[in-house]
């Protein structure tokens, strides 16, 4: 009897126990992270690519990133595939909630590699890519639409990362394109061609943590209802752009930085050079010499607004009638121009074959005499006189 009595005791604390440790697993955020599904990713990795064949099932990566977590990567797998002449490639493909996802996985995947040897900014495969070449391994990774691909072997033979490239272009041949292009932040970076193939994308506050102190101005972000940001170098400067899809988001965020910059100057923590609301980005200098040459470089960011109707748009009449009338007023210019270089033209094309003609005329004339012979010309004999006339039957003189 008082075996049982214990034996419930003992079991109810076990119980409250187990509910206390797994409470705090769930507050603490250290629950173990399970796996991604691959049915997804495993669609887009066929038994056969161009002259490449799997040479295994389909496994799961072991290694996942931190953004997963943030609902960026929806499935990912792996597969081997052999080329004719037996050399051995690894395939990791991810696929992503959209386009910007994608192309952050591939920033995260290129972040660190720029300064091995043999790397290659764009390999020309999918929407971006790059690959590295140092002896010990030949790597690729781009990505195309919502989908991000690294493929590796492990000879580091040179003429290995050829074929490493083809499968990769023979994958990317398969992938929709989606929008076709990088994120439009990227291009609204002052001179983003130079910073592309170097910049930092990001769906997630986590890494603007990771990357300037977990008790930086950015304490104060969130990136609650799809806000993006990248993250790019200028010599020494680091320039942050984060684009927020409203501006009521955009303002409440923009008071909480505000706020935040306040209560690090006070606390003589680290701050941004310079900081500015640009429309619906937020906008931040590091590092930089001084605050006038941060401020020259945040005004290089223009932010273009783009309105969007959730519904169905109540202008759509308006603006059909208004492109109606511009197309027909540029065509009506366009026929009044052509009409109006043909009459030149054919104008001018007369007056110099006339004037032409006309020299070559007066140049004949010059050229022959103002009269002709007497006796070559043609003349009416009205009086009836002609050399045969009989000179005896004309009348004399005072007749």
């Amino acid at each position: 009897m008082l075996f049982r009595r214990y034996g419930r005791f003992i079991s109810v604390l076990v119980s409250l126990l187990f509910l206390f440790t797994s409470g705090a697993a769930q507050n603490s955020g250290t629950q173990p992270a399970s796996k991604l599904p691959t049915d997804q990713a495993a669609k887009l990795l066929p038994e056969k690519l161009g002259e490449f064949r799997v040479s295994s099932g389909v496994t799961s990566p072991e290694s996942l990133t931190e953004r997963s977590n943030q609902g960026v990567i929806t499935s990912s797998a792996a597969r081997t595939y052999v080329s004719k002449s037996g050399q051995r490639f690894s395939v990791v493909l991810t696929t992503t909630s959209s386009d910007s996802g994608a192309f952050a996985e591939l920033t995260e995947r290129r972040k660190g590699k720029t300064g091995i040897q043999g790397f290659v900014s764009d390999a020309g495969v999918g929407t971006a890519s790059f690959s590295y070449s140092n002896g010990q391994i030949n790597h690729l990774t781009f990505f195309k639409g919502r989908v991000t691909a690294s493929l590796e072997d492990s000879g580091g033979d040179p003429q290995n990362l050829a074929l490493l490239i083809n499968l990769g272009r023979t994958l990317a041949e398969t992938i929709d394109k989606s929008d076709g292009d990088i994120p439009v932040l990227v291009k609204h970076l002052p001179a983003w061609q130079a910073v592309s193939q170097t910049v930092h994308y990001t769906l997630g506050v986590d890494t603007l943590l990771r990357e300037f102190g977990n008790k930086s101005v950015f304490d104060a972000v969130d990136f609650d209802g799809g806000a993006e940001a990248v993250i790019a170098n200028y010599d020494q400067q680091r320039l942050v752009v984060i684009e927020f899809n409203t501006p009521q988001h955009a303002s409440d965020i923009n008071g909480r930085i505000l706020a935040r910059i306040q209560e690090l100057r006070s606390q003589g923590q680290p701050l941004p050079t310079a900081y500015r609301r640009v429309g619906n980005y937020s906008v931040f200098v590091f590092d930089s010499p001084n605050e006038a040459t941060a401020n020259q470089l945040i005004d290089q960011v223009k932010y273009q607004q783009v309105v969007q109707w959730l519904g169905e748009n109540p202008y759509t009449y308006r603006e059909a009638v208004a492109e109606f009338t511009q197309t027909t007023l540029g065509v009506l210019v366009s026929v009044v121009k052509a009409s109006g270089i043909v009459l030149v033209g054919s104008l001018l094309v007369g007056g110099i074959f006339g004037a032409l003609l006309f020299s070559r005329r007066r140049a004949q004339q010059k050229l022959t005499d103002a009269y002709a012979d007497p006796g070559s010309m043609l003349r009416l004999n009205l009086d009836n006189i002609d050399p045969n006339t009989d000179p005896s039957r004309l009348l004399g003189p005072g007749r």
